[in-house]
């Protein structure tokens, strides 16, 4: 999603960002638009910054900086995430950014078009499909299109799910690199929502190793007793990054997970027709 909201690329670690440019032609006293500025960088970026990090690369003095921080986190637009030892790691956006984010999207040309392809895709796998990023530590819905049949599970756009038990969060920790995801599951609990839950970090990780060679995401009950589902990345230009997760549920009365894997040539189709919305440098797919 951050890669949709600001349509930015991360900035170069040998080039001033455009932020700090803009940053530095403001007058000293536009303190709103310094924290705007903040709030775009983080969002580009889609990884948390120490607040060294961030004085470099905006040139805000460090005092300026903390206090501007404070501020923004008291209201919920950043967040400090630790690590596994309960040390600051980082500053990325915070819960009241995401919601905004998702308001605004709520009333976009994004929102259409992105439900005309989920749309699509239902009516032909004949099960709910749902679209999700990473935020934080979890899964965020930002849209889903449910099947017409009864038998289905309910989620809705705004919801979170965990990272370790569902499609779309294997999908994205087995993309991380080794050092990243090392740091994401330290910092988790891997609890047991069914009996099929991987809870231990060895077993998980020798899972999301098999996904990332396959590039894929597969939740086998895992999360839901009776629910199976498959994640396909939606990538950046080029291929490389993960902007978002495209997956199908499933109630295993009605579908194996052997049969969802087999939409998987669709359930890319759609993930390349999707990442032009959530990326401005893509190219749109025919």
């Amino acid at each position: 999603m951050k890669d949709a909201l600001s349509s930015a690329s991360n900035a170069s670690s040998h080039a001033p960002s455009h932020a700090a440019v803009q940053q530095e032609q403001l007058p000293e006293d536009t303190r709103v638009l310094r924290a705007l500025i903040v709030v775009e960088h983080l969002a580009a970026a889609g990884q948390p910054f120490s607040l060294s990090q961030l004085s470099a690369r905006l040139h805000i003095p460090k005092a300026t900086l903390t206090r501007m921080i404070d501020s923004l986190e008291a209201l919920g637009y950043v967040t400090h995430i630790p690590d596994s030892r309960g040390a600051d790691r980082g500053i990325t956006l915070g819960p009241r950014a995401t919601q905004l984010a998702l308001t605004m999207l709520a009333n976009s040309t994004f929102t259409r078009s992105c439900r005309a392809l989920l749309r699509g895709l239902v009516d032909v796998l004949g099960e709910s499909c749902n679209l999700t990023v990473l935020d934080g530590d979890a899964v965020l819905y930002v849209e889903r299109v449910e099947t017409n049949e009864p038998l289905r599970l309910h989620m809705q756009p705004g919801m979170r799910v965990p990272l370790h038990c569902t499609a779309s969060g294997k999908l994205f920790l087995s993309q991380m690199a080794p050092a990243e995801r090392a740091l994401v599951l330290a910092r988790m609990q891997l609890k047991a929502h069914t009996y099929r839950t991987f809870t231990d970090p060895t077993l998980l990780g020798a899972e999301l190793d098999r996904l990332a060679s396959r590039g894929l995401g597969i939740d086998n009950e895992e999360f839901v007793r009776g629910m199976v589902a498959i994640a396909v990345p939606v990538r950046k230009p080029g291929g490389i990054g993960v902007l978002a997760s495209l997956a199908v549920h499933a109630p295993t009365a009605r579908a194996s997970l052997d049969d969802l894997l087999k939409n998987v040539p669709k359930l890319k189709e759609t993930a390349a027709r999707l990442a032009p919305l959530l990326h401005a440098d893509a190219t749109p797919q025919r």
